[in-house]
């Protein structure tokens, strides 16, 4: 359906370009799926594959929209690639990537984490979208040709792809900041659990010494008691004692 003017709808190019798009993506899976092992274990050790391996898509060079039988097919060719064993010249470096392929495979197994991985791809895709027509209205404001570098179904592919790489990036940033938080509310709640048990040490440890040192705390004071009754009636009989009358003598 053509817009006024006899100009394509925003609605069907978006869909033209997003086909285009996913035409070059499976263009470039096909090219890179033929990486040897070592061009594989580089892609996947490459600077930044902290956040560049968060999409389990792009680890395993596979549409998001592939069926469970094709990522079990592309996993299995991808592992076999980069394991080890077979990079018997750089064992540590194919076991970090083999790592990064296993652990993509079993979060696309999981459908929860699938659907998450599948929502941050669209979300990114939409942002995209949106901000080619925010360009667009407003060359057509300021009266210019409605053309933007995202017209190339390239440009438009990269810029999705960056997109959805800052999406991947910021989740898993504000995933770690969580981790941290919890951890050291964690370690607070475990020190004041120290301290608690500690303090209730110290309390049982002075009540124990406190009934076991009683009896003689109880004995010296009726001693101190006794000491002290004897000395008071000391005094006082040497104060009522009577004094002594001196006879009168007579002429």
């Amino acid at each position: 359906m053509a817009a006024a003017g006899g100009e394509p709808s925003s609605h069907n190019m978006s869909d033209e370009l997003f086909q285009n798009f996913i035409s070059e993506v499976k263009q470039i899976e096909k090219r890179d799926s033929v990486l040897t092992s070592k061009q594989q274990i580089d892609r996947l050790l490459r600077p930044g594959a902290s956040y560049f391996n968060l999409n389990p898509f792009e680890v395993l060079q596979i549409d998001p929209d592939a069926t469970d039988d094709e990522l079990k097919k592309r996993f299995r060719a991808l592992s076999i690639l980069v394991h080890p064993d077979k990079n018997q010249d750089d064992p540590d470096r194919a076991q970090k990537a083999f790592e990064a392929v296993d652990k993509a495979y079993k979060l696309l197994l999981d459908p929860d984490q699938k659907k998450r991985a599948l929502d941050v791809i669209h979300a990114g895709k939409e942002y995209v979208e949106h901000m080619v027509k925010e360009k667009k209205k407003q060359l057509k404001k300021d009266g210019k040709l409605l053309d933007v570098e995202e017209d190339d179904p390239e440009m438009f592919r990269q810029a999705v792809y960056k997109q959805t790489m800052k999406l991947f990036a910021e989740l898993e940033i504000k995933r770690k900041e969580r981790e941290a938080k919890d951890m050291h509310e964690r370690k607070r709640a475990r020190e004041e659990e120290i301290e608690a048990a500690e303090k209730a040490k110290r309390e049982r440890e002075w009540q124990k010494n406190f009934e076991e040192t009683r009896d003689g705390r109880v004995d010296s004071w009726r001693t101190f008691q006794a000491k002290g009754k004897k000395s008071k009636e000391k005094k006082n009989r040497s104060f009522l004692k009577p004094p002594k009358v001196k006879m009168e003598q007579r002429e």
